[in-house]
């Protein structure tokens, strides 16, 4: 089989054919590293790449495919990537910053040794902006992540380095993170899927400087992926005493069924997005009246949610800012410029701010939790714009109306204030040719629903199909 092909098979079905000794898994680390090296150097999706280990990986599972009796992981052989946010044994690990240029962990995140446990093998680091702090990615140590889509436009972020490589056919599985969309926002300008589980569902270690709102999770190309590598990395670890207890639930099994009678509701505002581009509000308002052909009863609603800008900022920023306040002012050059001024601006808050964010916080947890006593499921833009310049941290205006630094996500970073699992769904592209998401969004802890939800969105839909022109 062409190296270019295994490249583009998902890992469920590399994980069958390892099994089934059709193909090695030196064959298909080989062909991933072959095209890492051929497109990293245009992409710069990878900023640390793990060739000599992920080559004595292969071997070593090539070694036990030829055992009798074998006991083999349902990764085995399958290659992954890890977000340069979360610790590598023996790898460096630098949350995308020259403060931590040459940090080397001595212990794997739980994420990460689950899917060596499965059998994965990690092909490499992939970037992410200086501790996940915006939804593009670049950074003063490793430069700008550019979509395998047009070179000239941001793959998002934070977690943009994982889309860009799942996009581009690096590996099949990414570990991404999530604390204001940073896994939606990459899916949705990557063409591919991601999902933010559940808080809690999939254990984070250490915590992240904002803890109470980040979430790690799959980035792949198909559903079947993201499930079978959530039933890998879900669950419990003492390390995180906010993960969830098992949910007894196997999420492959999962994505079967019917979505006939469930209630989705439409909302292109949530009650107070200031504006979404055309091209991305027609995308997503045609793929969301495409539940009925499911059997769901779809309603537009016309939520008024609290606008929870002002509190996640305070969280979120703040949480950030405070973590890099002992490297402030004394390493001020290494800190990104627009970090900096949040860091200034952190600094001059009372206390009670942080305080009142988690008040506000909590009512806006009420006013979302009277929508799905109703909705089993609510449906949005994932991105209220299409992919942006590359190099920007934020667009400063959609279809020429101005907004504010955040205010072309206002449909991710509410629902890490919730915690509820949130996925996107490549739905369709713009003009340009560069990719559109939808979101989909599950009550609490039902990670199941969001999922099948989203199989049959892409079984209708289909996306993997589908390749950048980039390589």
């Amino acid at each position: 089989m062409a190296n270019d092909e295994l490249c583009w098979k998902s890992a469920s079905e590399l994980a069958a054919a390892i099994k089934r000794r059709k193909i090695s898994p030196v064959e298909v680390v080989d062909a991933v590293l072959a095209r890492i090296e051929k497109l990293n150097s245009a992409l710069n999706a990878y900023c640390t790449v793990t060739a000599d280990s992920a080559r004595r990986g292969a071997k070593s599972a090539e070694r036990a495919l030829m055992k009798r009796g074998a006991r083999l992981g349902p990764l085995h052989g399958v290659p992954f990537s890890i977000k340069d946010l979360i610790i590598t044994k023996g790898v460096r690990t630098t949350w995308g910053t020259r403060l931590y240029a040459d940090h080397v962990p001595e212990e794997d995140a739980p994420v990460v040794g689950r899917l060596k446990a499965a059998g994965g093998i990690m092909v490499g680091k992939t970037n992410t902006p200086m501790f996940g702090w915006i939804g593009a990615t670049h950074n003063l140590l490793f430069g700008a992540t550019r979509s395998p889509w047009n070179l000239d436009r941001t793959p998002g972020g934070s977690s943009g380095g994982a889309g860009a490589a799942v996009a581009a056919g690096m590996a099949p599985l990414a570990v991404g993170t999530d604390g204001g969309g940073s896994i939606r926002i990459p899916a949705s300008f990557s063409g591919i899927f991601g999902l933010k589980p559940s808080y809690g569902r999939v254990p984070t270690y250490p915590p992240s400087a904002a803890w109470s709102l980040s979430h790690a999770g799959p980035m792949t190309r198909t559903v079947a992926d993201a499930a079978l590598m959530l039933n890998v990395i879900a669950g419990p670890d003492e390390r995180d005493q906010y993960s969830l207890p098992p949910a007894g639930v196997d999420y492959v099994k999962g994505l079967k069924g019917s979505l006939r009678g469930l209630r989705v509701a439409w909302s292109s505002t949530l009650g107070f997005a200031q504006v979404v581009d055309p091209e991305v509000l027609a995308a997503t308002e045609r793929a969301a009246r495409g539940f009925k052909a499911f059997g769901c009863r779809v309603d537009v609603v016309d939520v008024k949610f609290p606008d929870p800008s002002e509190a996640w900022n305070a969280i979120f920023c703040g949480g950030i800012a405070t973590r890099l306040t002992p490297y402030f002012p004394d390493r001020r050059s290494d800190i990104d410029p627009g970090l900096v001024r949040i860091i200034e601006e952190t600094l001059k808050w009372p206390p009670t701010k942080y305080v009142q964010a988690w008040f506000d916080r909590l009512a806006f947890w009420d006013a979302v939790r009277k929508l799905f006593v109703t909705y089993d499921l609510l449906l949005t833009p994932t991105v209220a714009c299409p992919p942006f310049k590359v190099g920007l941290d934020n667009p400063t205006e959609i279809a020429g109306t101005p907004i504010q630094p955040y205010g072309w996500i206002p449909f991710t970073y509410p629902f890490n204030m919730t915690g509820q699992p949130a996925a996107s769904v490549p739905c369709g592209f713009t003009r340009d040719g560069l990719p559109i998401g939808l979101q989909i969004v599950g009550r609490r802890f039902d990670d199941r629903t969001v999922l099948r939800a989203a199989a049959a969105f892409e079984k209708a839909r289909p996306w993997a199909g589908k390749k950048p022109p980039i390589g």
